[in-house]
């Protein structure tokens, strides 16, 4: 059964991932809570960020956002999908079928929850805060729709 996450926010959450593993070569993040307001990401890391280190973070979001990409979703054997993720977040009843979400050329992962159909539809994203502590870098973000 689909986790029943907001379609846009977890959209973003992708697209976060993909950006903190391109900018700073570490993992995606081990720990997620996506709310319809407001959500959190954690990531194993080694220290704070920097203001700009935020603000680059959050612009390159919304340029992947304004790219209006399309959402896809296709389905892997077990087998070769664990070749080419991490399956590690995945529930043990995810099956022998894993459904891989793609948000255009940008980000690929193993993914249970709801998604948009386009990047476009996901609205401005917006870094609330951050902070660190023992290892773990938390960032706390929202959406709005654009314009408004």
């Amino acid at each position: 059964m689909k986790k029943q996450y907001d379609p846009r926010m977890h959209t973003a959450e992708h697209i976060l991932n993909q950006s903190i593993v391109r900018m700073f070569r570490i993992g995606r993040c081990f720990s997620a809570h996506i709310e319809k307001k407001k959500s959190k990401c954690d990531y194993r890391f080694d220290r704070a960020l920097t203001g700009e280190e935020t603000l680059n973070i959050e612009k390159n979001v919304n340029s992947m956002i304004k790219e209006d990409m399309l959402v896809t979703e296709e389905y892997l054997p077990k087998t070769k999908a664990e070749k080419l993720f991490s399956l590690e977040r995945l529930p043990e009843e995810a099956g022998e079928k894993i459904r891989i979400i793609r948000v255009g050329g940008y980000d690929a992962c193993p993914c249970i929850g709801s998604h948009v159909k386009s990047t476009k539809e996901i609205g401005d994203f917006r870094i609330t805060s951050t902070n660190f502590n023992n290892g773990t870098l938390r960032i706390r973000f929202n959406l709005s729709i654009s314009g408004k």
